[in-house]
């Protein structure tokens, strides 16, 4: 169930987004909520790092536990403006993130609905409510007009 809570947390996560974008990283932004505040925050930074782990969610989970002095991630929330890939799933699971929400999914490696469905598998020692859909549209058009931008680049003379 969303609520406007949830929206206000999602802009934040967008905000995180542009910052990627900025920077000319794919546009995915995180950020992690604990007792009404933000503890932890993170944008795609692969390209700039060279490290295939420097994922928005991965970053603001590094952040978040530095904060709580634990890798127990409890009380929280993250808030992606793109469904978590495997590796951040997996991770989510790891620090036992009780909530996941999420702007718009990920056909191709969303690992919470789409293709995987790892916050909720019972095999796992841990499972996180999902939320899907939160300013999806925003979060959407972030990354179609990312992509569409660089197709442009790449073909400038098929523009569409």
């Amino acid at each position: 169930m969303t609520d406007d809570t949830d929206e206000q947390w999602m802009q934040a996560a967008i905000t995180q987004a542009r910052l990627a974008e900025a920077k000319g990283e794919v546009p995915v932004g995180a950020v992690i909520i604990h007792e009404g505040q933000v503890i932890g925050r993170g944008h795609n930074e692969r390209e700039s790092s060279q490290d295939p782990t420097a994922h928005a969610e991965m970053i603001a989970i590094r952040e978040a536990a530095k904060q709580l002095g634990s890798w127990r991630l409890i009380d929280t929330t993250l808030y992606v403006t793109l469904e978590p890939c495997p590796m951040c799933a997996g991770a989510l699971v790891n620090a036992r993130v009780p909530r996941v929400v999420w702007g718009c999914d990920d056909p191709k490696a969303g690992a919470t609905q789409t293709v995987y469905t790892i916050g909720n598998d019972d095999r796992l020692n841990h499972r996180f409510e999902c939320v899907p859909g939160v300013l999806g549209g925003e979060c959407s058009a972030l990354l179609s007009q990312f992509f569409a931008a660089i197709r442009a680049k790449n073909n400038p003379g098929n523009m569409r």
